[in-house]
This record gives C-alpha cells, structure tokens and sequence, in this order.
C-alpha cells in the first residue's frame, strides 16, 4: 500500500482545493503526487492508484451523503455508509482510469501536459452525462473566486478551467521528475529541451487564460453598467427539513413566506422569489391553501416565482403525474406560466428501474417519485423581463442553463432545497457552481434556497450578495439585464468534444505507430 500513498495525498490535496476551505490554489498542484508516482508503476497498478486518489477525494469531498441519507431519507446509518462508499468507488473509477490513460501518453512526453488536460476534461464531460450524469466536484468549479482565470467559461464552459489546472499539474510533474531522478543520455523523456518546450507552451496557456479573463472582465463591466436594470427579491424562509411536510406546519409557512415578502417590498421589487418547493402542498390543486397564497400575492401587487409541488391526472387514465413545478403569478395571482423540474435527482426524487428496484424506495420517502417535465426550456415571463429557471440538481447541467438563454432568457434563477445539507460543505458547493452558469452565458444568476446560501451573482462571475445558513431573511438587489449571447451558449460543449477527438487520435495513431514498427522489425 506504500507505492500509493502518493496517489492518497492527491486526493486529499484536492479536496482541501474545494470551497469552505482558503485553499482553492491547490488544485494547480494536487495531482502531483499521483502523476509523479505513476511513472514507475506498471499501467495496471496506475489505474489502482488514480482509484485510490479518487476514492480518498470523493469519499472526503461528498461525505454530507451520509447525514442526508440518515436524517432525512430515514436510511440506517450503515446503508447511508455504504451509499456514499459505493458512489465514491464509482467515481473514483474515472480518476483511476485518468491515471491509466495518463500512463499510457509516455511516448508523447512533449505534449503530455496538454493531452492530460484534454484526457481529464474528456472523462469529466462523461461523466457529466452518462447515467443521468453526476459532474459535482469537476475540478474547474474549485476555482469559483479565481474570477481573472474562469472567464474562458463563456468559450469553454468550466471545462476549459479543468483543462488548464490539469495541464499545470502535469508540467510540473515533468519538472520535478526532471531535477529529482538521474537521468541518462537515452531518457529522452525528461530531456532538457522537453521541459524548455513544456514551459512555453503552458506559459502560453497561462497567459492566455489571464490575459483573456482580464480583458473580459473590463469589457463585461462596461456592459453591466450600461446595461437595464431590473429589482428582484429572494426570500429565504429557512423552513426546517423535518417540519416542512407537516400538516399543522402549513399555515404558519404560508405566513412566514408572506411575512418576509411584505419587508422585502421597500425595495420595490418586480419579481419575488421563493425557493424550491416552498410550498408544502399542491398549488392550485389544494385550494384552501392556495387561496390564502393568492391573497398575499395579491396584497404585495407584484410578480411571484413560486416553487410547489404539482399533481396532474393522466388523460384517460385513473393514475397522476406529481412535478417539481415553479409557478410564475402576476400581481393579480394568476399564474401566466410553469416550468417542471427536467432534470431530477436519481434516487432521491425517483428511482431509475423502480419497477425492478423498488426496495430503494427509502431513499424518496420524503419526496415523493416525481415525474420529468417536458424539457421545453421555455423561459417565464414577468413585466418585460425572461427568466430560465433551473431547479436545485439542475444547475449541475450547463446545456440546461444554456438552452433557456438560446431561447430568450436575460436572467437565470436556480431555486433549491438545501435543508437536507444540514451545516455541511454541500451548500456553498452547490452555490459555487452557479458562478459558472453566470460567466458561461453572460447572464445573473438569481439563488433562492430555504436555507441558504441565497445570493445574486452578475454576469461577471461576481458575488453580489449572498445571506448566510439557516436565517430567516430576504436579500433585494437591482440586477443587469444582458441579452446578447456567448459562444458557449451558442455552440455548448464544443471545446470538450475536441478534447475528446484529440485524446482519441493521440491513442490511434500511436496504436498505428507500434502496428508498423513491429512490421518493420519483421
């Protein structure tokens, strides 16, 4: 166990780079130990030590797993365990199979630093999308305050961000084999004019990712303060997760959320929000409920953004549908539009294969098996503005965020549940990962969580405000309105799918190389 304790104290290393710590700067070094250590490993034991690296990462970075699956999802303590190990071990297969792809790059000892990147942003752009997709922890979102280097995020999206931290750990890796091992004239690999050719070309990277994210800001600054205003409020009524579905609870969250409504109104808002399934019933299906809603909407003579759940019966049929529904009400309390949670949470808002896994149903208990809405990705309308809403989980999927911007959206809102995260890391990753969609479409991102963290971050990346956990409050904020469109948002993961294309090739042309070698030797 020895030879990968090196890969151990990489995954440790990276961890401690994600937010709730001050060390977001050491993911440009994280990954040396491992790279380092690899290259005297046969490529077998480099893919058990990547394993081991994203096993000790994963385990550490997603432990709020366990609290959340023991208190809320009612699972024994040793089942939330073993949850958390077994989807640690499945993600640290990627980073196990990165080391053994890592491995294999040797012979192409000039550009292993860039091919690493493009093989780390590769595997991170699977594991994005294949099996309904996890992409919580991509490296890039460690570097949320770096706001000069993640601008690239409106050509590259967060991929371009992990593509340069890979590609400084692996050059640096090649330094310090160089001035620690003694060389001989044939190692050609850690000759001197690879590490004076690595050097210029990660510089160039470097500084074009500064000097571009420079450059954006000022220019998007500019445009930020000419640009039209609008003012939005979020509420963030802090409705604790084993009270929320309580019958007798209901009235006094309607006039909790009502309450802090009315103090929000001093800032004459055009749009108040309230986060996630804010409502503990069926809007406008329970309707004495609603009612006393409608009256407070009405009251405020303004727009509302109003997270519920939703039950709708199948047309002919004696069975409903239930939805993640945010409904958008005028000042008049009519609803004028709806957007349906598309993209849901695997095991914690339905169960995949639930005809044949139903023991896993535990896990859903205080959610309910909700169904997909349609994936229309039409933005909701309030005075003369658009908003995208993305729901809790969906702010994970830059495609989800980019295809309400394609399709008008000047603002993005991501509402969410984060009570289930207790006091954990997890909510300030989540909120992390809004800066993100910011940059990537030039949009503000509005967050209105129960719980918190609520805040506005403008297009920029910038933090405006934020509040604090577990505070009864409302944040205002007059915010940008820009309209124009980024390459990202118009041609999505482009950058990710060459990096693909290029680690592929890498592979088959070397494969050719050794076919017509060993044709030559004979």
């Amino acid at each position: 166990m020895i030879k990968y304790f090196p890969a151990i104290v990489s995954g440790g290393l990276l961890t401690l780079a994600f937010p709730n710590t001050c060390f977001y700067l050491l993911a440009f070094v994280a990954l040396i130990p491992l790279m380092v250590s690899v290259v005297t490993m046969s490529e077998k034991d480099s893919f058990y030590a990547g394993t081991f690296a994203g096993f000790t990462h994963y385990l550490s970075l997603m432990y709020w797993i366990v609290p959340t699956l023991n208190r809320y999802g009612g699972l024994h303590l040793l089942l939330s365990l073993s949850a958390l190990v077994l989807l640690s071990f499945y993600l640290a297969l990627y980073l196990g199979g990165f080391a053994f792809f890592y491995k294999r790059l040797k012979v192409n000892r000039i550009l292993t630093p860039v091919l690493a990147a493009a093989l780390w942003v590769g595997l991170e752009y699977v594991r994005t999308y294949l099996l309904t997709g996890l992409p919580w922890g991509a490296l890039g979102y460690s570097q949320y305050l770096n706001l000069d280097f993640i601008q690239v995020a409106d050509f590259s999206g967060v991929y371009g961000v992990s593509f340069l931290i890979v590609l400084l750990n692996a050059y640096l890796s090649m330094v310090w084999i160089f001035f620690t091992r003694k060389r001989k004239e044939q190692d050609a690999p850690y000759a001197k004019r690879h590490i004076l050719i690595g050097f210029v070309v990660t510089t160039f990277f470097v500084a074009f990712f500064y000097f571009y994210g420079v450059s954006k800001r000022n220019r998007i600054a500019s445009t930020i303060q000419n640009s039209p205003k609008v003012s939005i409020a979020v509420v963030q009524g802090n409705i604790k997760q084993d009270r929320k579905w309580d019958k007798a609870f209901k009235i006094h969250t309607i006039e909790k959320y009502a309450s802090l409504s009315n103090d929000a109104l001093s800032s004459k808002p055009e749009l108040i929000i309230w986060p996630e399934t804010a409502l503990p019933f069926y809007y406008d299906f329970d309707m004495d409920y609603s009612r006393k809603v409608d009256t407070h909407v009405r009251k405020a003579n303004t727009n509302f953004l109003v997270g519920s759940p939703a039950v709708e019966s199948r047309e002919g049929e004696k069975d409903y549908d239930i939805y993640n529904r945010v409904y958008m009400l005028n000042r008049f309390a009519i609803i004028t539009s709806t957007y349906d949670k598309v993209h849901l949470v695997p095991f914690g808002e339905y169960v995949p294969f639930g005809k044949y896994l139903k023991f896993l149903g535990k896990l859903t208990a205080q959610v309910g098996d909700f169904s997909p809405g349609k994936g229309r990705f039409k933005p909701l309308v309030f005075n003369k503005h658009s908003t995208g809403v993305l729901i809790c989980f969906e702010i994970l999927f830059p495609s989800i965020s980019s295809a309400f911007v394609k399709n008008g959206a000047t603002i993005l809102t991501t509402v969410t549940n984060d009570a289930w995260f207790g006091r954990t890391s997890a909510p300030l990753h989540h909120f992390s990962i809004s800066v993100f969609r910011a940059i990537e479409n030039r949009r503000t991102v509005v967050r209105a969580a129960n719980t918190g963290i609520s805040g506005f971050i403008d297009p920029e990346g910038k933090i405006l405000k934020t509040t604090s956990l577990f505070e009864d409050t409302f944040i205002s904020q007059s915010i940008p309105v820009l309209k124009s469109l980024t390459f990202y948002t118009s041609h999505g993961d482009l950058f990710a799918i060459i990096c693909i294309v290029a680690i592929c090739l890498t592979f088959v042309v070397e494969k050719l190389k050794k076919k017509m070698l060993r044709r030559n030797q004979k």
